[in-house]
């Protein structure tokens, strides 16, 4: 029976007649585009009049109530107040209606709200405009689940993190260029309010109109009884998040990423002026950077990813933004001085854009940010895509929704602590140094509690920068299910490949032996690989072995077997074992009908890895590093799925062979 995502899908997003070269050629597809345009059009809105209204209060108005110190942190409070109290019932209007229908409602609240702000905007009322904030962030909150969950609605899992990038790229470079519109608009003199209130409101009547031709994308659990107590329902949704630990450590991570971020943007100006001696425009310039940084790493992450939902590009987000980050506490103490003295002629030592450009120390600075940033965007990409892959499609919204309640919680923290430490006698860059330290720690812990992220960091990078890893028929591999990978056995990191080909984790009846391999055998532990002894040497871990293959089946994973038994020592393929063979009828005893795929891994023959050296005259392997260099040319060639009921050893080792020669 198909469900209304899965029509939806095949309705707007079919694998073959939507391949695509790469995810600019999103921007073409229906399925898109209109929302890539709504999604970008409402961010650029937000930040266009959150950051007019904050240049009025900061400069132009006289506020008793609100002095301009405190005026950023009051409307960035206030827009953040709706993600705390109403993300939860938000997610559950998501999961339950059409998120079409969602999209459109959301773009016609922002007219509404946007007509309010006009006449707040004419009138220079700050309360009205104060209100209007409270508005947005609840716009933004109900949009927030719907962002998110759209999208795995209408791509294919090979497109999810292509797609994820171009909308984060875009949404960093619609918040660039609405703060830097609404910061000169409203200074135009005389007729600066009325600009700003008529390109608010034509801003929200472009993204409604381009809201009208994105597709339709049906309810996931249109049965769900909205449960309209914001409180219960966020202690539920985060339970809920909790189910499954792979996705609730994911949102952890992203919010950390929110934490890490918020550091940054909230000490911009104060960084500018006090520790770089500039101005505005080099304030502004450093937002520039940041959010450009952000946009190549997110666009980055399809090509470094095969275009499939690669999670090892997590770790190496996490370690640049560590190293930059704290290159960025050195690289401000090695400033050169304030160009004027301090006190009567204070003004005179802040320095414009050119002359801040003009000095190379400045330039470090930038490559830092940029950096940091850029490798903020690999981060965060395959998380997000992560978290769309693994939810459970009838409640991913209100996953999404749990999410930015931990984001929003994060972020309160983020300002907390910044403010605590600055309190204490920090120094900007100081905080940037502890901010980069502490990225280091919670990453490490989260990869500790997640191995799956630094197995395939590890794989990740193996495929890239030792061997020049070609895939074909990787398309063979199962995207969700339960299935049987049969591969060929080369080398002692033939499994480290395997995960590197999979979009998703595999579990892999390994020989007991290899776990005495240092660092490997470490890894494969973390790996949850499942050690099996001959029957004869050890029936009880034989048998244990199968208990746990047909268990890894049973929760509908991936399980993968080397039916030759061990590590070829003469580089040929060994006769097929019955190992598999008795996985399929214990499977198909309980019901279960996993298909099983092979796997031909090609050219590892003769790599550090394999047993080729002769010593002692045994075989033996890891004997001369580097023996063909780096990036040597291997290969893995994926086959169609067999079904189980045509599954033989003989004629599974042929099939295999047959990849090798292919």
């Amino acid at each position: 029976m198909t469900t209304p995502a899965a029509a939806a899908t095949a309705a707007t997003a079919p694998h073959e007649a939507n391949a695509h070269a790469n995810q600019f050629a999103l921007l073409k597809q229906r399925r898109f585009a209109p929302f890539f345009w709504t999604q970008f059009a409402g961010a650029a809105n937000d930040n266009l009049f959150k950051f007019a209204f904050t240049v009025m209060v900061t400069y132009q108005l006289q506020l008793s109530w609100m002095p301009p110190a405190m005026a950023g942190l009051v409307i960035g409070a206030l827009f953040i107040l709706p993600f705390l109290l109403f993300s939860a019932t938000a997610g559950q209007l998501t999961d339950k209606f059409d998120k079409t229908k969602i999209i459109r409602f959301v773009k016609n609240f922002e007219i509404a709200i946007m007509l309010i702000a006009t006449w707040g905007f004419m009138r220079a009322d700050a309360v009205v405009l104060l209100g209007c904030v409270f508005l947005m962030g609840l716009h933004s909150t109900l949009f927030g689940p719907v962002k998110f969950a759209y999208l795995p609605q209408v791509l294919d899992s090979r497109e999810l993190t292509g797609g994820n990038g171009m909308v984060e790229m875009g949404t960093f470079v619609a918040i660039l260029l609405g703060q830097v519109a609404g910061g000169l608009l409203v200074a135009l003199p005389q007729i600066g309010h009325t600009t700003v209130a008529v390109a608010c409101v034509l801003l929200a009547l472009v993204g409604r109109g381009v809201a009208q031709a994105i597709p339709q994308a049906p309810a996931t659990d249109p049965g769900l009884v909205i449960n309209w107590n914001p409180f219960s329902e966020t202690w539920r949704n985060l339970k809920l998040a909790h189910g499954n630990i792979v996705v609730f450590r994911s949102l952890l991570g992203i919010s950390w990423m929110w934490f890490f971020g918020a550091v940054f943007l909230s000490q911009f100006p104060s960084f500018a002026k006090e520790v770089l001696h500039g101005d505005e425009q080099v304030a502004s310039l450093l937002l520039v950077v940041f959010s450009v940084g952000i946009g190549i790493g997110s666009l980055l992450c399809e090509t470094l990813s095969r275009r499939q939902v690669e999670i090892g590009l997590v770790p190496l987000g996490a370690i640049g933004m560590s190293v930059f980050a704290i290159d960025l506490y050195f690289a401000s103490r090695g400033l050169p001085p304030a160009p004027a003295a301090a006190g009567a002629h204070a003004a005179s030592a802040v320095m414009g854009l050119g002359a801040f450009v003009s000095q190379a120390a400045h330039w470090r600075v930038m490559a830092d940010l940029a950096l940091l940033s850029l490798f903020a965007g690999l981060y965060s990409v395959p998380m997000y895509a992560l978290i769309q892959l693994r939810s459970q499609p009838t409640h991913r919204a209100r996953i999404i929704a749990a999410n930015n309640i931990l984001n929003a919680l994060f972020m309160i923290g983020s300002s907390v602590l910044a403010g605590a430490l600055l309190g204490a006698g920090f120094t900007i860059p100081q905080i940037f140094l502890f901010t980069g330290i502490a990225n280091a720690l919670v990453a490490f812990y989260i990869f500790m509690l997640v191995p799956e992220y630094l197995l395939r960091f590890i794989a990740w990078m193996l495929s890239h920068f030792v061997y020049r890893f070609e895939i074909k028929g990787d398309e063979h591999i199962p995207t969700e299910g339960a299935a049987v990978l049969v591969c060929n056995h080369v080398s002692f990191i033939d499994a480290i490949l395997l995960m590197a080909a999979s979009p998703r984790p595999i579990r892999f009846i390994m020989d007991h032996r290899i776990f005495k391999v240092p660092v490997l055998g470490w890894l494969f532990k973390l790996a949850k690989a499942i050690p099996i002894a001959p029957q004869k040497e050890d029936p009880a871990a034989y048998e244990a072995a199968f208990a746990r293959a047909l268990q890894v089946l049973r929760e509908g994973d991936l399980l993968a077997i080397f039916p030759e038994g061990a590590i070829t020592r003469d580089g040929k393929l060994q006769p097929f074992k019955g190992g598999v063979m008795k996985i399929i009828e214990s499977a198909r005893a309980e019901g279960l009908e996993p298909p099983v795929i092979p796997m031909a891994l090609t050219n590892l023959w003769g790599s550090y890895f394999s047993r080729i050296e002769l010593r002692g005259g045994q075989n033996v392997a890891m004997a001369k590093p580097f023996r063909r260099g780096f990036f040597s040319r291997v290969g893995l060639n994926v086959g169609h799925a067999v079904p189980p009921v045509e599954v033989q050893p003989e004629a599974l080792q042929q099939r295999v062979s047959g990849l090798l020669a292919a």
